[in-house]
């Protein structure tokens, strides 16, 4: 019989990311909507909820019939959490629960709040066999599938390793009615023949289109929907990234093999949902099981010299035997970031690239056919967070960890799951002698400073009571709007007790960050020394500058720093002047300390001699200043230069000469 390819589907394309569906979910289970999710007008409410949430970006008039609902809505069902519709030839739907209520599945799912309980929810889900085999009798499960298929392969190459064309042909288009072994036979033939192509690319198009012969859709679903389905597949967290590909992850090994499924099921469909909806059971819910499992990842972990301790926990009951080993688990994934987060300085190129695409708002850069790296359009958020961070890693020298840098979540690859909730900074990067505290956002309109404007002062103030160093703040966005600059100008905040703070925040574009960090790193400069300068810097004018003058200074200055940096004259003393900031306390070799209050000045175009003018709390409204703070604008004398700063001692007032005893030592500005 000729073969008819049909391609299953694990997530949906409307929902390309799974590590969505609880934030959705969490919404849905609120609303009132559970219970009533079929019927247009249903459906355009729950979308339409799910958009004013920040949940889904639904462009006005984009979809006006509720699709992103149904999408939803298919995704809740298929993992259990709501009951399914059953069709009639299926069973009675009072037999399995009302239609789009919240099943004990949802309701542990709504429960689930570490990533590694996210993540067994998706595997009992995929555990189920569900999907219809092409008989139409029985039902199979892709990941047990799937399973069976790597672990076929790992026991004929020595790898379970599965490349991203090996899935797209061979994967997702199989079944258990097909023949386990002819189909490793054939992902063996194809890979054979690929090692060989000079052309990959060429070689990889030729066979879609053969393959494409016993399928009836288009055939840009075989890696249009791989992509998809592995990333639906992983978050069950037996499988993870290999390239563009999967392979089992090592931890997880013995679970791996205990799940794989070659053959289908002929259990009738409503009680598999029965299953789905209760909670299907694991592996690792059988004491013996959990114990092997148990056993096997404390091996691996003595073989790779890692230290741990269970021996505060009973282990007599399966529950208590998972916990251990999610306790080991936790500390494997914290070794495993650690050693990826000193590779990073090796990664910087690309870095730079996923700072590219997020400075386009997303895309994907594709250096071959068995890599490339991707921003998804509607998570660029979280991308951004984790693009910083992995510069921070770069740039290194820190001393806390690289998981108590972040607050963002991750998978087991590394990859961004979700940004940093409420009540903390974005990066704590703290290095010896300070801390920087990385703020990011993708917003670039005029709400930019209403959203982030408090709380980034708020988490540099608390950052500054906590660390007994000086912390500086870092506010990168693709644009900075001027409201945002002028805020972080002023850097007013008032912490408890009404104590005064003036904060050191710096805003910085995505593309200015982006220069120097490249700048860095091909002129081997790259030192968390070289970010702190670059702040200080930049803030030395912010007294003297208008907002959008303050804007155009931080480009000169990070312009400027670049230029040094790749001619390497990062240690050359400046012969500048310092800008001198209204009220600034200065200390002079002689009479000690002692404050700024006024300016005496020249303005020879209109006026014979010097004024004096009060320079406390800022210059008058009449009056501004260049950024080279000396040159002066007078709305009626024109043009003038600053002569001499007052300056008030414990016991005399003085008139000090600038510039010349400010570049001479005899007077320093604190």
């Amino acid at each position: 019989m000729k073969e008819q390819i049909d391609i299953w589907l694990v997530g949906n394309t409307g929902l390309r990311n799974p590590n969505r569906i609880q934030d959705g979910f969490k919404v849905f289970a609120g609303s009132p909507f559970v219970g009533n999710l079929h019927g247009k007008d249903n459906e355009i409410g729950f979308m339409n909820l799910l958009n004013e949430k920040g949940i889904i970006q639904n462009e006005e008039g984009k979809d006006e019939s509720g699709s992103h609902a149904r999408k939803w809505r298919l995704m809740f069902a298929k993992n259990g959490f709501i009951y399914p519709q059953i069709k009639k030839k299926d069973g009675m739907q009072e037999d399995l629960g009302p239609v789009d209520n919240i099943t004990p599945f949802g309701r542990m799912f709504l429960k689930a709040d570490t990533y590694a309980a996210v993540q067994e929810c998706y595997l009992r889900a995929m555990s189920v066999e569900q999907f219809p085999m092409p008989d139409g009798k029985r039902y199979f499960s892709p990941l047990r599938w799937l399973l069976a298929i790597m672990l076929e392969l790992e026991k004929r190459t020595g790898s379970s390793e599965l490349s991203r064309i090996e899935f797209a042909l061979w994967g997702h288009t199989t079944n258990p009615s097909y023949n386990l072994s002819e189909v490793v036979d054939h992902i063996l033939d194809l890979r054979r023949r690929r090692s060989v192509a000079t052309a990959k690319r060429t070689f990889d198009r030729k066979e879609i289109v053969e393959r494409g012969k016993y399928y009836d859709k288009k055939s840009d679903n075989f890696l249009d929907y791989s992509d998809m389905n592995m990333r639906y597949l992983r978050i069950s967290g037996v499988l993870q990234r290999k390239g563009r590909g999967l392979i089992i992850v090592p931890a997880k090994h013995v679970l791996a093999e205990k799940l794989a499924k070659s053959t289908a099921s002929a259990e009738v469909l409503i009680e598999q949902y029965k299953i789905l909806c209760k909670g299907a059971p694991l592996p690792t819910d059988d004491i013996t099981i959990a114990r092997t499992i148990l056993d096997d990842l404390i091996k691996q972990m003595k073989d790779r010299h890692i230290v741990f301790d269970i021996s505060d926990l009973p282990l007599t009951t399966p529950t208590e035997v998972n916990i251990a080993r999610q306790r080991l688990e936790s500390i494997l994934a914290q070794t495993d970031e650690i050693q990826y987060a000193a590779d990073q300085c090796n990664q910087w190129k690309e870095i730079s690239d996923y700072m590219e695409l997020l400075i386009k708002g997303g895309g994907k850069t594709v250096y071959d056919e068995d890599s490339a790296i991707e921003v998804p359009k509607d998570e660029t958020p979280v991308y951004l967070e984790w693009t910083l961070w992995r510069a921070a890693l770069a740039i290194d020298h820190m001393l806390n960890k690289p998981y108590e840098v972040r607050g963002f979540k991750l998978d087991s690859d590394f990859m961004p799951v979700s940004a940093a909730g409420g009540g903390r900074g974005d990066l704590y990067c703290e290095f010896n002698d300070f801390t920087i505290l990385t703020e990011v956002t993708m917003s670039t309109s005029s709400r930019q400073e209403a959203m982030e404007g408090e709380p980034v002062r708020r988490h540099v103030s608390d950052a500054v009571l906590k660390y007994n160093k000086p912390v500086y703040g870092m506010f990168i966005a693709i644009k900075i709007d001027t409201n945002t600059a002028e805020t972080f100008r002023h850097g007013i905040w008032y912490a408890k007790g009404d104590v005064k703070q003036r904060l050191d925040i710096v805003p910085l574009t995505l593309e200015q960050f982006k220069s120097y960090f490249v700048a860095m790193f091909e002129k081997q400069q790259a030192k968390p020394e070289h970010l702190r300068d670059l702040i200080l810097e930049c803030e030395t004018k912010r007294d003297v500058l208008n907002a959008p003058d303050w804007k155009q200074y931080i480009n000169a200055v990070v312009m400027q720093r670049e230029q040094e940096i790749r001619a390497k004259k990062m240690n050359i003393k400046s012969h500048m002047a310092p800008v001198v900031s209204a009220g600034a306390i200065v200390k002079h070799i002689a009479f000690g300390n002692g404050q700024v209050v006024g300016i005496e000045a020249s303005f020879p175009e209109k006026y014979k001699g010097t004024i004096k003018i009060p320079y406390l709390v800022g210059l008058p409204d009449e009056i501004s200043m260049d950024p080279n703070g000396k040159t002066l604008h007078h709305m009626r004398f024109g043009k003038g230069e600053i002569y001499a700063y007052i300056v008030v001692f414990e016991k005399m007032i003085m008139e000090i000469s600038y510039p010349k005893f400010f570049l001479d030592g005899t007077i320093n500005v604190e």
